[in-house]
């Protein structure tokens, strides 16, 4: 009986590019599909210590949507290391402002708070309209279910 578990080599992994349109959807989910993706774990060849996942871009940031009283609720914090030096937004000042970035960190939080995580993040694309400058990479339409 052969009880050795399959691990990809690095020079194995395929990796592929997709797009996910964030336009009218929640972007939680959003982000938690593009985690997923960034991750690996779509792929039957997942392993939870290597850089396996994909290249996402995610497009239509602005409009996507925060369900319940989110807008005005939650609040995005920042400390600039200075006393007195903590900095809040509101979830509607920050989707009016940048909302990509209220994307990246959805996404961001998402991920594994490591090394790896760390890596995985930098092949994440978020933009606020539909125009993305990726096109060279032939991404696929990602359908999230």
């Amino acid at each position: 009986m052969n009880n050795t578990t399959y691990s990809p080599k690095k020079g194995e992994i395929e990796k592929k590019w997709y797009v996910i349109d964030a336009a009218n959807r929640p972007l939680g989910r959003t982000a938690s599909e593009a985690a997923k993706l960034l991750r690996g774990k779509h792929k039957p060849t997942f392993t939870p210590n290597a850089d396996c996942g994909d290249y996402v871009i995610i497009i239509n940031c602005k409009d996507a949507v925060l369900t319940g009283r989110k807008l005005d609720q939650k609040i995005y914090r920042h400390h600039s290391g200075y006393i007195g030096g903590m900095k809040e937004t509101t979830a509607r000042v920050m989707m009016d402002n940048k909302p990509e970035k209220a994307m990246y960190l959805a996404v961001k939080g998402m991920l594994p708070h490591t090394r790896l995580g760390k890596k995985q993040l930098t092949h994440v694309r978020v933009y606020a309209d539909d125009k993305h400058e990726n096109i060279a990479q032939k991404p696929e339409v990602w359908e999230v279910k």
